[in-house]
């Protein structure tokens, strides 16, 4: 198979989908919504209390963490209920696994929150 050559309107089209993709999780997940309203949250806190660079990049890492493990367990659990529309004890694994990693990502944010803003208020 013939290797496609380097295209921009290709590359364009691939960042309308990935934009799609992104609002379309926005629309049909609630879970996103929450993680929408903490990361503004977050983000409102840090330029309120004037947070340093370091703290900015630690908030943004684990923010961006956050959405990436909830967006991956969004297309695990669709997919699997797609591929295996009846109760199935593997699948189940794989979904609380899945939704497992969203928790512990969650849990390191809020521990980096805790350790980044409550200095601040003291």
């Amino acid at each position: 198979m013939a290797k496609e050559s380097f295209s921009f309107s290709k590359r364009l089209q691939s960042f309308r989908f990935a934009g799609q993709g992104f609002f379309a999780f926005l629309q049909k997940e609630h879970n996103a919504w929450l993680h929408f309203i903490a990361s503004v949250l977050v983000i409102t806190l840090g330029f309120l209390l004037a947070i340093s660079r370091t703290e900015w990049i630690s908030l943004v890492v684990v923010i961006g963490l956050v959405w990436i493990a909830e967006m991956f367990n969004t297309c695990l659990e669709v997919l699997l209920d797609f591929l295996s529309p009846a109760h199935h004890p593997q699948v189940k694994f794989i979904k609380d696994v899945a939704a497992g990693a969203v928790l512990i990502a969650a849990a390191v944010a809020l521990v980096t929150g805790l350790i980044i803003f409550i200095p601040h208020f003291y």
